[in-house]
């Protein structure tokens, strides 16, 4: 609730809201200093959201070669982001609680700044793998905060601020992934990876500026909700549709995150050179914004968008094919369907705000969605890896994605049906 406005428990019942609107002045001052710095604080976040994994991606062998880690070890590194976005799921719903959406919001970009500062700092392969676990951890609070805060800002504007910061999260995907290995082969890896933390660092500037303007407001405060809130986060384990909702949005990661480590090394065995598939990546990373732009609106307006989700698997089983059979006949068009099946990704977290009737139960989902998700996508490079080290080929690693799109659909199709998350957990 941006300054200005006034919550009061009226006495016949004490679980209801009255709001006391403010003087239109103050409604003003209100909308400028509150709404309008959230924006800028949400669009800078998001954009650090993904920067610690697609600036790695495309360096891991050349970071390899110089400190010393196998190729095993980049595997380790491909399960990392999943493993450390679940840590931030299952931890964020208790930190926003205790420290209020926006400082928790601080602490997510401060700790990705440090990590990705330091990380590229480091002489060895344990030191690299903590910082960017650190760094990596912020990314995953700051993936389950932003959600509620859209809702709690711009609940009259869902679907429009949904698809800016999924938006600006496709951006800071792509960027680093498009202009990290000009940058090492310019500076060095070291620049190259750790340049992004002022990123992060500047995403922080705006929150402590909306701190600074609602002091008052700044702790996640219960009477602004119902007050059963507090217990949003333990009831929704009790709801089928927040367990497909974890399904659908940790099939989508599993996959994405598998394609995002493993697809140079696809491209490198078909003949292709580093920087190509530090390219792909960058494409499929980019297709991705025509998802984050369409899919929220396209949520929005349809009552059950399961359709929607048999159109992505489609898409995610033929670049499949492609890849696996004739991955440099056409490398752009398997990388395009590719980059169209994790539409879903956007689909979910639109889905957090959409399926809610409160902010406390659009925080709860967003932790559950991405705390279960996240940890069940975490074995997806790490398996894809391990699987075609097994069997000496791709047939195997693509025929686990494949199951994995079917677990997604019967997620979806649970997830997509229209209803609120406060019906379903009693």
């Amino acid at each position: 609730m941006a300054p200005g406005w006034g919550t009061t428990r009226t006495p016949a019942d004490p679980g209801r809201i009255h709001v006391e609107h403010p003087k239109p002045e103050l409604s003003k001052r209100a909308l400028f200093e509150g709404r309008l710095l959230v924006f800028v604080a949400i669009v800078m976040s998001a954009l650090t959201l993904r920067i610690a994994v697609t600036a790695f991606t495309p360096l891991a062998a050349r970071i390899g070669d110089d400190i010393g880690y196998s190729t095993a070890v980049v595997g380790v590194f491909g399960m990392l982001p999943t493993a450390m976005f679940a840590l931030g799921g299952l931890l964020t719903p208790v930190l926003s609680r205790r420290l209020g959406l926006e400082m928790t919001a601080l602490a997510a970009m401060l700790m990705t700044g440090i990590g990705s500062v330091l990380r590229a700092l480091v002489p060895d392969t344990w030191q690299l793998l903590a910082f960017s676990a650190f760094a990596l951890a912020g990314m995953g609070i700051g993936n389950v905060v932003i959600p509620p805060l859209v809702k709690r800002y711009f609940s009259d504007r869902l679907a429009m601020l949904s698809s800016v910061y999924i938006v600006m999260v496709q951006l800071g995907t792509v960027l680093p992934a498009l202009i990290t290995v000009p940058i090492a082969d310019a500076h060095g890896w070291r620049l190259s990876l750790g340049m992004w933390a002022a990123l992060a660092f500047a995403a922080a500037l705006p929150w402590i500026a909306v701190l600074r303007t609602r002091r008052d407001h700044a702790r996640f405060d219960t009477t602004e909700l119902p007050a059963d809130a507090v217990e949003s986060t333990g009831k929704v384990w009790r709801s089928p549709l927040a367990w497909g909702m974890a399904f659908m949005f940790g099939m989508t990661s599993l996959i994405t995150y598998s394609m995002f480590t493993w697809l140079p090394t696809i491209f490198s065995d078909a003949g292709a050179n580093a920087a190509f598939g530090g390219s792909m990546v960058g494409i499929f990373a980019l297709i991705g914004l025509v998802a984050a732009l369409s899919a929220p609106i396209v949520v929005g307006r349809m009552a059950n968008p399961f359709p929607v989700v048999l159109g992505c698997a489609v898409f995610f089983f033929i670049g499949f094919a492609g890849l696996l059979f004739a991955p440099m006949s056409a490398p752009l068009v398997w990388v395009l369907a590719l980059g169209l099946g994790p539409s879903t990704f956007p689909m979910a977290l639109t889905l957090i705000n959409l399926r809610t009737r409160t902010g406390a139960g659009s925080a709860a989902l967003s932790g559950f969605t991405q705390g279960v998700g996240y940890s069940v996508a975490c074995v997806g490079p790490l398996l894809f890896g391990a699987l075609h080290t097994m069997t000496g080929g791709w047939p195997v690693p693509f025929a686990f994605l494949a199951v994995a799109v079917l677990i997604l659909m019967a997620g979806a199709w649970v997830a997509c049906k229209p209803r609120f998350l406060e019906d379903t957990w009693n």
